[in-house]
């Protein structure tokens, strides 16, 4: 049975836990280090992280140089949450009017 879109699965939780743990504004993870403080294997870390980057979850917030590798590589933080009250916008307000004027 197929998870709902937008779901995290266990090896999600576990990286958007580590991110959680080792991001702080002057430093980011890398994806081996993602992977490596959430005990999952590199291939299901890079292709977990590509879904959680679609689906907004996680993103990447600049690059560093590491010495094994001769490109830098992307650092990695869990993405700012939406705004909870967004739906009291001015946008919503309209829609909600057009949506009542509808149902009479």
């Amino acid at each position: 049975m197929a998870r709902p879109a937008g779901s995290v699965g266990d090896v999600g939780q576990a990286l958007m836990s580590a991110a959680h743990a080792l991001a702080t504004p002057e430093r980011a993870p890398t994806l081996r280090e993602l992977a490596a403080h959430a005990q999952v294997g590199l291939d299901a870390a890079n292709a977990t992280m590509k879904n959680l980057s679609r689906a907004g979850r996680m993103q990447k917030v600049r690059e560093r140089r590491v010495a094994y590798r001769n490109r830098p590589v992307a650092e990695y933080a869990p993405a700012a949450a939406p705004e909870l009250e967004s739906r009291a916008g001015h946008g919503w307000v309209d829609l909600g009017r057009c949506l009542q004027g509808w149902a009479r």
